[in-house]
């Protein structure tokens, strides 16, 4: 199908793909960086830009209850930290319980412009990811967490935290209270997501978004949203 386009010049390339995956995580991975890479073999111009759309949360099949897709979330995320010149846009707040594709293509295609605004048409400091998972910090029963691409901290713009989850070393979640806490000032880190839990006294783990469907509210402060995670692997 990609054969009879390699004649033509080519910028870079965007993708929306993934949905009929979900049972087959475990190797998306692989298959999606080697995709990349054959496309980039075939055309012969270097590393161009691949930029993608995580899949949205989708209740569709009676499968809101389970995880499968965060699986594969968390597969299109690893192509995004492996393959260099990639990137992903998120749909986590986007999602649809009636449909596995969700209603706001236009804001998944302004996702995909800072993207390439950012990287290839010379837009530089534009903010184009939403935060991804970094690091972890325990302090007592509290887990709190670093990210990047939210070097001035994460917001939730007033809506009420949930999808969260924390685990002790035997890796059983409990729901997990998830508050921000603001720090106020003109410098870096304004603000940082902070987990507890009473079932849970020595954290260990955290995940976020770790379901089919979740309506996803947490943020950088420019508004791009953050993929599900999870600390453990």
């Amino acid at each position: 199908m990609i054969n009879p386009l390699i004649p033509f010049n080519i910028r870079g390339a965007i993708w929306y793909q993934g949905e009929g995956n979900v049972g087959r995580a475990h190797n998306y991975t692989m298959l999606m960086n080697s995709m990349i890479q054959s496309w980039r073999d075939e055309w012969n111009i270097g590393d161009f830009p691949f930029y993608f759309v995580q899949i949205a949360p989708n209740g569709c099949c009676g499968n809101i209850g389970r995880s499968q897709q965060a699986f594969l979330r968390e597969a299109q995320l690893k192509t995004m930290q492996t393959m260099k010149n990639t990137g992903m846009v998120v749909t986590l707040d986007i999602g649809s319980t009636l449909t596995i594709h969700p209603p706001e293509k236009i804001l998944i295609g302004k996702r995909l412009a800072y993207w390439a605004l950012a990287k290839d048409y010379g837009f530089d400091g534009l903010p184009h990811s939403g935060p991804v998972f970094k690091s972890l910090t325990i302090e007592g029963n509290k887990a709190y967490v670093d990210f990047d691409y939210a070097e001035k901290g994460v917001t939730s713009y007033g809506k009420k935290l949930s999808g969260f989850e924390i685990a002790g070393k035997d890796k059983i979640f409990y729901k997990a209270q998830a508050d921000i806490d603001p720090h106020w000032g003109a410098g870096w880190k304004r603000s940082i997501l902070v987990l507890m839990s009473e079932e849970v006294n020595e954290p260990k783990y955290i995940r976020y978004g770790w379901t089919n469907y979740i309506e996803g509210m947490l943020y950088n402060i420019h508004g791009l949203p953050a993929s599900s995670f999870r600390s453990d692997d």
